[in-house]
């Protein structure tokens, strides 16, 4: 009988033992199931805390927790991770910014895509013109209108290809107003000529120049609202000083452009186009620059790469004058990156200011009869800043801007190899120092 009754409590025993282990081994494959159903609570997972289950055993061993993925790895909720996704993955630094959209209204910033998902292309032209009473549009219109008849097709592609294509618009658009008493050239351009900036591939009208106020204040107003209505923003000038002295970013691969439009001309104290106050509409004037180095040096601060696109110079004269001396060194200590710069009509030098990159002026594009030499200028940016820097020949012949080729176009590079001392550029018009 006493065997058999210690038998009888060793089988128990051991039964009993092997009962607790499935139980055991059943709780945990439900926890990990329960964390294996991607972004599903369960009220199991959540009502009881480990604390009053007591650790999980495997006939008297400690079993580990599963591996936490997402958020909860990193030791934040599922929101805080939402968030951390969000600023740092596909959208990158800005994605705050880029989800705020009250925010890049407010702050003229544009999200943009490029052709690349490492880099961005950026076109810079001189000075246009779409008033039908001078050479260039009379010549379009006995053509046919179309852009091709006034641009070249090789010359389009090339701008319909960069990314973001900014042209300096040196005339306003509208059908009213008067022209400025006494000024030897005054220029307007119907609202609806507004559709060749579409034709030609322009992303962005550049407006500190000295013919934008032509006919006045109702000229410079109307041109904001035709720019606006076509979906082309306008920089360089607005309703006041600080709409006008405003610049345009744009956020693309996660690199934040900052662009700046601002005029030197006229060098009047009182001069006929006006510059924008704190109540009234006109250009950034920056005759006195100290404004315009604020004004970039906040950009800097808000971005990763500063252009300045400077209405500046002395028009026919193909040296630098004083204050493109004088403010090229004060555009680079504020943080511009890039300098491009207009209004002589004619091609002027290419220079590193305190290592910033500056072609002093692109010289005209598509704006008058004369026979002169022209150009394109593309830049690529990537993560690191300035990656390529082109100078890209034209010649503007018979109210027609195209390509300059074979001769023509070794002239012209040779030309700014003359101009520009201590800079390479290469066959291809590859800028370097």
């Amino acid at each position: 009988m006493g065997l058999h009754l210690i038998f009888l409590i060793t089988f128990c025993a051991v039964v009993t033992v092997g009962l607790a282990g499935l139980l055991t081994i059943k709780g945990v494959k439900g926890r990990r199931t329960d964390r294996g159903q991607a972004g599903e609570k369960s009220e199991a997972r959540t009502s009881a805390a480990p604390a009053e289950q007591g650790e999980l055993t495997l006939f008297g061993e400690k079993i580990p927790e599963p591996p936490k993925a997402g958020a909860e790895a990193q030791g934040g909720t599922e929101s805080e991770g939402a968030e951390a996704e969000e600023e740092t993955g596909p959208a990158g630094r800005y994605g705050r910014e880029l989800a705020d959209e009250e925010y890049l209204k407010e702050n003229r910033i544009l999200p943009w895509e490029a052709a690349s998902e490492e880099e961005v292309t950026i076109g810079f032209v001189g000075d246009i013109l779409f008033d039908d009473e001078y050479a260039i549009m009379a010549s379009l219109i006995n053509r046919g209108r179309a852009i091709e008849n006034g641009i070249s097709q090789a010359l389009l592609d090339m701008m319909r290809e960069v990314d973001i294509m900014v042209v300096n618009n040196e005339f306003p658009y509208t059908n009213r107003g008067t022209p400025t008493e006494g000024k030897t050239f005054t220029f307007r351009a119907d609202v609806d000529t507004v559709s060749y900036l579409h034709d030609m591939g322009a992303d962005v009208a550049i407006l500190a120049n000295n013919h934008l106020y032509d006919f006045g204040e109702v000229g410079l107003l109307d041109t904001l609202d035709t720019l606006e209505n076509a979906g082309i923003p306008g920089v360089g000038a607005g309703r006041n000083i600080k709409e006008a002295s405003a610049p345009l970013y744009f956020i693309v691969n996660d690199i934040k452009i900052a662009l700046v439009a601002a005029t030197q001309i006229e060098r009047l104290e009182n001069p006929d186009t006006k510059g924008a106050t704190e109540s009234s509409p006109g250009v950034f004037r920056c005759l006195n620059p100290q404004r315009l180095y604020e004004v970039v040096a906040e950009a800097k601060e808000k971005s990763d790469f500063v252009i300045v696109y400077i209405h500046w110079g002395t028009e026919f004269q193909e040296q630098p004058d004083w204050a493109q001396l004088d403010q090229g060194p004060g555009l680079a200590r504020a943080g511009a990156d890039l300098i491009i710069g207009d209004h002589p009509h004619c091609l002027q030098g290419i220079a590193y200011i305190d290592g910033v990159p500056t072609i002093y002026s692109l010289g005209n594009f598509w704006f008058n009869s004369r026979t002169a030499d022209s150009c394109m200028v593309r830049v690529t940016i990537g993560q690191e800043g300035l990656k390529s820097f082109q100078f890209i020949p034209a010649i503007q012949s018979g109210c027609r801007v195209d390509l300059a080729y074979a001769e023509e176009k070794e002239r012209i590079l040779e030309y700014m190899r003359g101009l520009s001392p201590g800079v390479t550029i290469d066959a291809d018009g590859y800028i370097g120092k």
